[in-house]
């Protein structure tokens, strides 16, 4: 039954931005929040969603495929927007304090932790969804850091042999005493006081580490 269903699929030139999409979508992502990827079913997503499971399968295969939906966007609204540099602004101590804040600000919402919890837990199971989150989440905001930082150091306002490493060392900076204790449940959320805190240490290192002599 659900082979059939899935080849009843809507075509994917419009209508996967339906708004009964967007109601699995939703429906799942609620479900998958507060069970997991293991303990939730089709038939607990179709009910939270407010559809049938029919209707889950004209739009999904199955909970792999939709979880990784709900993955893919989740990175690339990230992307869009946290990881929004100009590269042609100089104040790199105000660009990366910015940044900072919005992306600990962002990591930090317990939704989203959870979400993350949730794909480290699968990823040894199921390496795709494991490096689908990676390339589009971490890994793409590494690389429009290490663009900014490309453009800075071509402008001669830093000296960054390395973008890629340097973008990567920077974000890890900002998650240490930030993200991460949330992730493992260590503490709740920081405050914004404690975000500015953390986050400016960070930025003046980098500054003082990077700033083209």
């Amino acid at each position: 039954m659900a082979d059939q269903l899935v080849l009843d699929r809507p075509a994917a030139d419009g209508a996967d931005d339906s708004a009964k999409r967007r109601q699995v979508i939703e429906g799942a992502r609620q479900v998958f929040l507060a069970r997991g990827f293991d303990a939730a079913s089709m038939g607990d997503i179709a009910k939270a969603a407010g559809v049938s499971k029919g209707t889950l399968y004209v739009y999904f295969k199955d909970k792999e495929e939709l979880f990784t939906a709900i993955v893919m966007e989740e990175c690339v609204g990230q992307a869009e927007r946290i990881f929004h540099l100009d590269p042609a602004d100089p104040d790199v101590e105000g660009a990366l304090m910015r940044l900072g804040v919005a992306y600990i600000n962002f990591m930090c919402q317990p939704q989203k932790a959870s979400a993350v919890r949730t794909v480290i837990a699968i990823a040894d199971r199921m390496p795709s969804i494991g490096q689908a989150f990676y390339e589009h989440g971490p890994a793409a905001g590494i690389e429009k850091l290490a663009d900014y930082l490309r453009a800075q150091t071509e402008a001669g306002v830093l000296a960054v042999e390395h973008p890629e490493i340097t973008a990567a060392q920077f974000l890890d900076s900002c998650q240490a005493t930030l993200f991460k204790p949330v992730l493992f449940n260590f503490a709740p959320p920081p405050s914004h006081e404690r975000v500015s805190h953390v986050i400016g240490i960070a930025v003046r290192a980098f500054v003082r580490a990077y700033r083209a002599k």
